[in-house]
């Protein structure tokens, strides 16, 4: 008897590890843009290498000092990607998570590290035509945490043609008084000297690079039409350092009647944090794929 439930138990797991979807590690493509190789992981549902069906697209962007597998590891998307399908809470995706170092994933001033270029134009070319993708606008969402926050706010606000949903998690979102105030070893600390450049006169960080890619200069400039072609999810901690510049992007988009849902929770800006957001981007994302 002992054996015969031995038995069953191992059938029993060998199910259910046979139907969770699958992280890949630290794969590689060759970047013209950049020059040089770039690592991505990536999460494939249970059934892609059985399915003739395609399948929506979430870009998972990580956070300054992070790269590749700091959504794998730490944020356990793996894990947590599973368990909300399981519940029926979101919907079989693949999960496309770049090497961004610490570019902000944007083009920098001086245009040696164009990885704006390079995430619009050919890694998302690139994952449509490797993977198993659903490869229209509708089906393709961005996501990501702190820098990478920042980085899917730029992508869904510059590229609304590009992303059904967008959903920001404790976005690096700075007023241009933050900026201009900022400390020149944050400044320094940052990269952002490579990323603005120096304006050599009155505030000297407010660049023309700065206005580019300011995320509040972006939302207030752009079309309120182009905005609300992307359905957008912000999300911060009340403990977060970065709570005020989400606040104040919030009170922005409301005042334009740009439509967008909103969430402050208890927490700070940790892992902790993020790990428990991600379910309810993964269900705000499969909304925004489902017709």
């Amino acid at each position: 008897m002992k054996k015969t439930i031995t038995f069953l138990s191992l059938i029993l797991i060998s199910i259910l590890t046979f139907s969770q979807g699958k992280i890949i590690e630290s794969l590689s493509i060759q970047s013209k843009f950049l020059g040089k190789a770039v690592k991505y992981s990536i999460y494939l549902p249970a059934d892609y290498e059985t399915s003739q069906r395609h399948y929506p697209t979430l870009y998972l962007l990580h956070g300054y000092s992070d790269d590749e597998t700091g959504w794998t590891q730490f944020g356990e998307v793996q894990k947590i990607t599973n368990e909300t399908i399981a519940k029926g809470d979101a919907t079989q995706m693949i999960i496309a998570m770049p090497d961004a170092g610490v570019s902000w994933y944007i083009n920098d001033a001086a245009g040696k590290v164009p990885f704006e270029d390079f995430f619009t134009k050919e890694f998302i070319p690139f994952i449509d035509s490797v993977y198993k993708t659903r490869s229209k606008k509708e089906y393709r969402a961005v996501a990501g945490l702190s820098m990478g926050g920042y980085g899917s706010l730029i992508y869904g606000m510059k590229h609304p043609e590009l992303f059904a949903a967008c959903a920001p998690l404790s976005a690096a979102v700075w007023n241009d008084d933050h900026i201009a105030g900022m400390p020149q070893t944050d400044w320094a600390n940052y990269k952002f000297n490579e990323l603005f450049g120096t304006n050599l006169e009155g505030r000297k960080h407010l660049t023309e690079a700065w206005y580019k890619n300011s995320i509040l200069k972006i939302a207030a400039t752009t079309s309120v039409e182009k905005l609300n072609t992307v359905r957008f999810y912000i999300d911060c901690g009340d403990d977060d350092f970065l709570i005020k510049g989400n606040m104040e992007l919030h009170a922005l988009l409301t005042d334009r009647k740009v439509n967008h849902e909103f969430r402050i929770r208890d927490g700070a800006h940790n892992w902790l944090y993020w790990r428990t957001a991600l379910p309810e981007v993964l269900k705000f994302v499969s909304e925004s794929f489902h017709r």
